[in-house]
């Protein structure tokens, strides 16, 4: 079942239930290093695709926005 997915809190929120707080006070470098632990997750069978492609989704729009800055 894929959890919700719509924002960058709810990715937050799914690394925050393996137990990991991602802060390092730059927007940007928090995004680029959870597509890379994502990825990871994906790969090691520790979240399905679907949730995976979501959230790398939610992750790649925040970055655009940021970039519109």
């Amino acid at each position: 079942m894929v959890k919700k997915m719509n924002s960058f809190y709810d990715v937050q929120q799914l690394f925050k239930s393996f137990g990991h707080i991602v802060y390092f006070g730059d927007r940007q470098a928090e995004i680029d290093f959870m597509k890379d632990e994502l990825k990871e997750m994906y790969l090691s069978n520790v979240i399905e695709r679907e949730l995976w492609q979501k959230a790398a989704g939610v992750l790649q729009r925040e970055s655009e926005r940021i970039k519109d800055r």
